[in-house]
């Protein structure tokens, strides 16, 4: 299944009505992340992809795995690819800001938090007809 995850302790995944309620920001985009699951006979789900924008100054962190290993496959299946975060920068010199899968960094007015979460690994080799 897709937007899945599992073996998350001490997180939430807040409502976006919540979270743009109790914080100065506004949700972008929340969509599955197409094809980062891995291939196999049984594929391995997709990852969500989130854009926080930012309304005011604050400070932003986050604590995520799988930003460097890919969540493997098994059987014969493939890897599905790995997680990354970012920040794209606003202003006449926008640039996109990498971040570690642990990290902290100061938003400002405008500035968008992107969570691209990572895929499932693929089960078995993938059959063809």
């Amino acid at each position: 299944a897709s937007a899945i995850h599992t073996h998350m302790t001490n997180t939430r995944l807040t409502d976006p009505e919540v979270l743009e309620w109790r914080f100065p920001v506004l949700l972008e985009n929340f969509s599955i992340r197409k094809n980062s699951g891995g291939k196999g006979r049984k594929r391995g789900g997709d990852g969500v992809i989130r854009r926080i924008k930012f309304l005011e100054k604050l400070n932003a962190a986050i604590v995520s795995s799988f930003r460097i290993e890919e969540p493997f496959g098994l059987g014969g299946g493939t890897s599905g690819k790995s997680g990354i975060n970012y920040v794209l920068r606003s202003g006449k010199a926008s640039r996109r800001e990498k971040l570690r899968g642990s990290d902290q960094t100061l938003m400002r007015p405008g500035d968008i938090f992107v969570i691209e979460t990572p895929g499932g690994g693929g089960f078995g080799k993938e059959e063809f007809d």
